[in-house]
């Protein structure tokens, strides 16, 4: 069934070639050793490593009397003072001089994996690549943040203890009330400032031509943070800092994407992680503050609260306005006629 063509036009020459030089009486026998012989398996021939096993297995059927003997005749001396309790343990992972010491503290090597994924960490997110001048300006630049945070944090803890206690810690509540109004705007202000700053860093690389000219692209992003950045000081306080919150967010996702694809330095993306990471954590901090006093404290005056009140209050402003003009013409008038009626007396 599995012999190629060949194969059996070879059988058949030979068949022939049989039926015609042998006309003997064995000719009958013949043919039938060359089909056995055509239709016979053929031997595998024995693996080497079947070979060596075979040597091996004859050489271990046969056994050494005269050096059993001898063996038999030694007697073996006891040592106890090399028998230790870890002398007969077989190690599973390792050699014995690897084993820790039964009597040693494991913790001194749980801490040294702690220390090791520690060192891995600073690994990754190392800053020695970051020019010290860069990154003394950028830790600076977070202070206002993080003292804005702080100092809401502790409005809102004076607010709370002064409703739970009747009195303030170190001010009263009506005056840690006016100071978080007071912040609220400085910090708010300041996020906007520090967004498109960092929106216009990408127009001064592009026009340093850091990586090549990208053009519009690298333009748009200084345009974008700007836009997003500069409206939210018309929001009110907690609307302001979640939108800053994730336009900070995403302004770093951009430039950890620019520094991929060679528009900006190496170091920018860690650098830009550690100040978005202060910062991020300043307005949650705020944010935070801000939900334990939500029922106590009432809304300050943004922007845009006095931009409706401006609007709402016009036609009432022009009105005061025009009859305070006409009350200040009678009052001359009034002056004007004292004045002609004494000139009268007199003459």
């Amino acid at each position: 069934m599995f012999r190629s063509g060949a194969s059996r036009s070879i059988l058949r020459t030979l068949n022939t070639a049989t039926f015609k030089t042998t006309s003997s009486p064995g000719r009958q026998q013949i043919r039938s050793q060359l089909c056995t012989a055509s239709y016979r398996p053929l031997a595998k021939p024995l693996a080497p490593k079947t070979l060596s096993l075979v040597r091996w297995q004859s050489s271990v059927d046969k056994i050494d009397t005269k050096r059993e003997e001898k063996i038999q005749e030694k007697t073996l001396k006891p040592t106890p003072e090399t028998v230790t309790s870890t002398s007969t343990v077989s190690p599973a992972i390792g050699t014995p001089d690897q084993q820790p010491d039964p009597g040693s503290d494991p913790e001194p090597q749980m801490m040294s994996g702690i220390y090791g994924d520690l060192q891995t960490i600073r690994d990754t997110f190392s800053l020695e690549e970051v020019p010290k001048r860069a990154y003394y300006m950028g830790m600076a630049g977070v202070i206002p943040y993080a003292a804005t945070a702080m100092s809401t944090v502790y409005c809102a803890w004076e607010i709370n203890h002064a409703a739970n206690t009747g009195s303030g810690f170190l001010m009263s509540e009506r005056s840690a009330e006016a100071i978080l109004h007071i912040i609220e705007p400085i910090q708010v202000g300041y996020g906007a400032v520090i967004l498109s700053f960092l929106g216009a860093i990408h127009w001064g690389l592009e026009w340093a031509k850091f990586g090549g000219e990208k053009g519009y692209p690298r333009y748009f992003i200084g345009v974008a943070s700007t836009a997003v950045a500069w409206p939210t000081i018309f929001l009110p306080v907690e609307y302001a800092l979640i939108t800053q919150f994730l336009a900070f967010n995403f302004l770093y996702y951009t430039d950890t994407r620019a520094q991929t694809r060679g528009w900006a330095p190496q170091w920018y993306g860690v650098y830009r992680f550690v100040l978005t990471f202060i910062v991020g954590a300043s307005i949650v901090a705020s944010l935070i503050g801000r939900g334990q006093i939500a029922d106590r404290v009432g809304s300050s005056h943004n922007m845009g609260d006095r931009i409706k009140a401006f609007r709402e209050g016009g036609p009432d402003q022009v009105e005061e306005e025009e009859s305070a003009r006409r009350r200040f013409l009678a009052e001359e008038e009034d002056e004007d006629e004292d004045e002609e009626g004494g000139d009268d007396d007199e003459e």
